[in-house]
């Protein structure tokens, strides 16, 4: 579950952290004190998409930590993502923004954002009004339905991918056969001209570099000679005086008279022997160069001819030789498909019936596992969405079959039904249901799928949407529920869920030193009575509201006791 929640710098928020426990956690506030900052630094911190504005003016960067405890799954799971975790279960969430970057960090080590949304998915499910509005889209009806139908479905949608691409492949390779007989003798020819361009060529790798190498040389054979006949002529190569050569030889002479006198002369002279070696090799490696700079015309001629035979085939069909090797075995294949394409064309008709009849029949697989899995979780749905208030509902899921009709995912629609009120036609969600039933909706689907998942922590913000009353109550009572088995954490303005809370913690905004600032606490008993009573009156919180607020505190806890006794209070186990 989430442990804690540590904000630095994040738009009019200072600092703060929150310790989060299990069960009801209730946030409330007035209408702009910061309550979707709340929401808004978790998402971040898990890896929404986050620009320099979140920072907190005249500040360099914001700092949003999560502190999760793992339950054994999810420690699998992350221990499967190569991420590292600690003995304890404690994982250690960092994102710190700046101007034009960020950087995050679990338990020390940096991860992508790619990463992090991943690991998100195993950590928390985040339900806001975005969530309840995907709701309304059929393709993301038929995920929630797929997703409860679990493995076996998983398995017939991963052999349907397979199927469809190459059916798509097979298709793409079946067209590619109808042309005509023109076109295709005019495709051939040329195929088989540019295939015998490449191969007559004999390209070999490294060649051009060596042919540049060698052009060079005899482009510039004059300029070089020049420079190596001057160096020479120095160094002592020659008959000229006063060069280098000349030069040792005196220096010899003269210290050889006083050899005997003094050893360290002895010295000297040898490393005088030691250069002139070298100026020898010097010189001879020199005459090598000149020598090799005599080349005839015809030689010259043949490698500037290649070097352009090289370059002209490296402009029609790639960059080096390994690219034009390339080009020859695609015309080759190209042309072997051309020159057998009856034999190709009866092969992809084959194919694609073999593949159409594989397609038909996992697709009707996939139906009947959905239907069933539909039947499944419509109950499911309708009995959470009477616990919502939706007393008289009914509610179907309706699988549509559109044979031929082939997708990677099957040839299934999906659409979830719903009729509110007896006597009125069973209608898609998404034209009946208001903000206030689309917000029970998502609570009642979210109800069953968390039953069926290790994730212990939902955050739920404007779950309470256009709802009130004795609905608000039943939205309550759902929640805590929920809570008995999961970590909930739920911004509201209603106080009948506020009143259902095991931890209630207030968010406020004020002014410190002419900035504004939003704070965030942990509510006492008495200060979570006057919020109550707060969000219980239309201006002034009087002794009247005060005992009203006390009157709906007690009403939750007798309903918190009642399911206590009734074993309702177990943590689901790992």
């Amino acid at each position: 579950m989430l442990q804690s929640l540590h904000i630095k710098n994040l738009a009019l928020i200072r600092e703060e952290e929150i310790e989060f426990s299990d069960g009801l956690n209730i946030l409330t506030g007035e209408t702009g004190a910061g309550k979707s900052v709340v929401i808004g630094s978790v998402n971040l911190a898990l890896g929404a998409r986050a620009d320099a504005g979140v920072i907190r003016t005249g500040e360099e960067s914001a700092l949003i930590e999560l502190v999760f405890s793992l339950n054994e799954s999810q420690m699998k799971a992350v221990r499967a993502m190569d991420l590292p975790t600690e003995e304890d279960g404690t994982l250690l969430i960092t994102r710190r923004i700046s101007q034009g970057r960020s950087v995050s960090r679990v338990n020390g080590e940096t991860v992508t954002i790619r990463e992090l949304k991943a690991l998100a998915e195993i950590l928390i499910d985040i339900h806001g009004q975005n969530d309840q509005q995907a709701l309304l889209n059929p393709a993301s009806q038929k995920e929630l339905l797929d997703e409860f139908c679990g493995e076996t479905l998983a398995q017939e949608l991963t052999r349907m991918g397979e199927q469809h691409r190459e059916w798509q492949d097979t298709q793409k390779r079946l067209a590619e056969t109808e042309i005509d007989g023109a076109a295709r003798t005019r495709e051939a020819d040329l195929l088989r001209y540019e295939i015998e361009e490449i191969e007559s060529a004999d390209l070999k790798e490294g060649e051009e570099a060596e042919l540049e190498r060698d052009y060079r040389r005899m482009t510039n054979a004059k300029k070089i000679g020049d420079a190596v006949g001057a160096a020479s002529h120095v160094l002592g190569g020659d008959s000229g005086s006063g060069n280098l050569a000349d030069a040792l030889g005196h220096a010899r002479r003269e210290l050889s008279q006083v050899a005997g006198d003094d050893e360290s002369v002895g010295d000297l002279i040898r490393q005088i022997d030691d250069m002139d070696a070298l100026l020898s090799d010097l010189s001879r490696s020199m005459r090598a160069v000149e020598d090799g700079l005599v080349f005839d015309q015809e030689t010259f001629f043949r490698t500037e001819e290649r070097l352009n035979q090289l370059h002209r085939l490296q402009d029609k069909y790639g960059d080096d030789v390994a690219a034009i090797k390339r080009a020859a075995k695609e015309r080759t294949e190209r042309l072997s498909f051309l020159e057998n394409m009856e034999e190709e064309r009866a092969a992809a008709l084959e194919r694609v019936e073999q593949l159409t009849q594989q397609m038909r029949e996992t697709c009707g697989r996939i139906t009947e596992i959905r239907r069933k899995g539909a039947e499944e979780l419509a109950e499911k749905i309708r009995s959470s969405l009477v616990d919502c208030n939706f007393l008289d509902v009914r509610f179907v899921i309706v699988v549509e079959s559109h044979e031929d009709q082939f997708a990677a995912d099957g040839w299934d629609t999906v659409r979830f039904d719903i009729q509110t009120n007896p006597g009125e036609a069973m209608r898609p969600i998404s034209q009946i249901a208001s903000g206030g039933e689309l917000s029970r909706i998502m609570l009642g689907i979210r109800t069953v799928f968390a039953e069926r998942d290790d994730i212990d922590t939902l955050i739920f913000d404007e779950i309470d949407a256009g709802i009130s009353g004795r609905t608000a109550w039943r939205v309550s009572e759902k929640l805590g529920t929920l809570a008995d088995r999961r970590q909930i954490i739920c911004i509201t303005h209603l106080p009948q869920i506020a009143a259902m809370a095991d931890h209630h913690y207030g968010i406020e905004k004020g002014l410190e030193n002419d900035r504004t600032l939003t704070k965030i606490r942990p509510l006492n008993e008495e200060e979570s009575l006057k919020e109550l009573a707060r969000l219980l009156s239309a201006d002034q919180v009087t002794e009247e509201v005060l005992s009203n607020a006390g009157q709906l505190r007690e009403q939750a806890r007798a309903e918190k006791e009642t399911r206590r006794k009734s074993g309702g209070k177990k943590r689901k186990k790992k």
